[in-house]
């Protein structure tokens, strides 16, 4: 049989989905190296079967595709080598195998698709909820703020600034109801790096300080007003610029605001 024939024959078909019997195999691999169209046939028909497969999913990507390409063609010089099967069937489901591997290839990829989408919808979402968790807190120390600062109970002495920092004020507001002192330090500067300001309530026959507190939280979710510890009979209150941890006596070189009640 020569060249022509052969191609005629159906034969070479036969060889490249693996159908033919060894010895058989073995004479169409001598023609097809001694014999350039023989080749080029052996070459068209593997070429054929990868373009049937790849239009069974047409968004395979160039990568997967060229792998797959490889494999089947260029492994073995240019032919497919496969396991010997006995009658047609062996075909049909070769070829139905391929297809299936692309398929679901293409699958696969979409399902990463659709996962990685999901994953930024759900990482959008989260972010927004702490936003939204973040908000409805600020709004509701602005609330609790507010409630302080128009209390209808409440005494309100107002610091003001000194040499150490004559432009600062501050206020204090006094619920002797509920035995609970407020200070809003919004017209204070902000701490120095390992400084804090400390609030005095003092005695001023003799003059006496003590510590109400250590304003250590630089928290802007306060809105400037702290609520420090109680002290009756207050007769005046003052804001000093400490040392972190605070001091046990005012510095009074450090004196930001002093006012009487």
């Amino acid at each position: 049989m020569n060249s022509e024939e052969l191609i005629e024959s159906g034969t070479l078909e036969l060889y490249v989905f693996g159908l033919l019997p060894e010895n058989e195999n073995s004479k169409i691999q001598e023609m097809a190296q001694a014999n350039p169209a023989v080749q080029e046939e052996i070459l068209a028909i593997e070429k054929a079967v990868i373009n049937l497969s790849y239009s069974a999913s047409p968004h395979l990507s160039a990568a997967n595709y060229n792998r797959i390409k490889k494999k089947l063609i260029e492994k073995h010089n240019g032919v497919v080598q496969m396991e010997k099967r006995s009658g047609t069937s062996g075909y049909i489901g070769w070829a139905a195998a391929v297809i299936l591997m692309f398929g679901i290839g293409f699958q696969y990829y979409k399902y990463n698709q659709a996962a990685q989408q999901a994953e930024t919808v759900k990482a959008e979402r989260n972010k927004f909820e702490q936003m939204l968790a973040t908000l409805q807190k600020q709004n509701s120390e602005t609330e609790k703020a507010l409630a302080i600062v128009r209390g209808q109970d409440n005494i309100t002495v107002a610091l003001e600034g000194q040499q150490a920092s004559p432009e600062s004020y501050a206020k204090v507001y006094i619920n002797n109801a509920k035995n609970e002192i407020y200070v809003d330090i919004a017209g204070l500067p902000k701490a120095p790096e390992g400084k804090v300001y400390q609030v005095w309530a003092l005695k001023l026959n003799p003059i006496t300080p003590t510590s109400i507190g250590v304003l250590d939280d630089d928290s802007t979710e306060s809105n400037g007003i702290y609520k420090v510890d109680n002290f009756e009979g207050a007769e005046a209150f003052g804001i000093t610029l400490e040392p972190a941890g605070g001091s046990a006596s005012p510095t009074l070189e450090q004196l930001y605001t002093l006012g009487k009640v």
